[in-house]
């Protein structure tokens, strides 16, 4: 039976960031916390795990490399809740230029689109993104650093950027285009293209339903122990999730933040940042 405060859903959740999220989630929001899994065995152990802690989430497989995964669980919000409430979006694990951008840009944006029609008016949307993105917008040439600043970009452009990182990645030309030259640039430019994204649905929910005061963020968690921060980080998945948390129950009557990057609970400026946190590895920039 469905919550009358609606569901709150955690993509990629049966570990790190995502497990606390849904941890906290089910501690201090009080309706279902569906959380999901591109592996169902291991999905289904994490929520156990959070059940035998006196939590109850709710369990759906969700793969978001595949359309028909991410329709059945529209169908499942359908059937359960009428319709999605407050949700977290978040795409997770990096190699080559392809597959991360397939994982972290285009299926983030495969689920966004599916399921934020969806959404219930007042609800939140957190997209997991990071602040290597703006070390990536940084480290790119002025011309494509105006493309992705660009107030008025589309899904469609932006889009093609990332299509076209992907090309120029496989041909090796990718500094020659003005790529950004720094370490683990497949992952940053797929995060810069989560944090863009971000900003075009959320001016589009504004332009398209602006009295539902539908709140849409990118964030950063942090350096976190995770597998790409590595097990010496300083900050647990349990403080990385402290951010998208506050992000998705901020109050109904809140108007912002909205269309904006947050970190440690703070709005960041989408531009090119003249200091980089110091917490950030130094050979991820030049």
């Amino acid at each position: 039976m469905a919550s009358a405060f609606g569901v709150a859903l955690v993509t990629g959740a049966n570990k790190g960031i995502g497990f606390a999220i849904v941890q906290q989630l089910c501690r201090q929001f009080p309706g279902d916390v569906v959380l999901t899994a591109r592996d169902e065995a291991r999905g289904r152990a994490a929520a156990q795990q959070l059940q035998a802690e006196g939590l109850s989430p709710r369990f759906h497989q969700l793969d978001i490399h595949d359309l028909q995964s991410i329709r059945v669980l529209r169908d499942f919000l359908r059937k359960s809740s009428g319709r999605k409430d407050p949700g977290r979006l978040r795409a997770g694990d990096f190699s080559q230029a392809e597959v991360t951008m397939k994982t972290n840009f285009f299926g983030t944006r495969a689920v966004c689109t599916e399921l934020l029609p969806l959404m219930k008016a007042q609800g939140r949307v957190v997209n997991v993104s990071s602040i290597i993105s703006f070390a990536a917008l940084k480290s790119c040439s002025p011309e494509l650093q105006q493309k992705f600043m660009n107030e008025t970009i589309t899904e469609e452009e932006l889009v093609g950027l990332m299509i076209q990182f992907v090309e120029d990645t496989k041909k090796g030309v990718q500094q020659k285009e003005g790529w950004p030259d720094i370490q683990l640039v497949p992952y940053a430019v797929s995060k810069m293209g989560v944090t863009v994204l971000s900003r075009i649905h959320a001016r589009n929910l504004s332009e398209q339903r602006r009295g539902d005061k539908i709140l849409l963020n990118a964030c950063c968690p942090g350096w976190v122990r995770t597998a790409l921060g590595g097990p010496t980080v300083i900050k647990s998945p349990e403080e990385g999730a402290e951010t998208p948390v506050y992000l998705a129950l901020l109050p109904s009557d809140a108007e912002r933040p909205h269309a904006e990057f947050v970190m440690e609970k703070k709005v960041e400026q989408w531009a090119p940042l003249c200091q980089l946190p110091s917490w950030l590895p130094p050979l991820l920039y030049p």
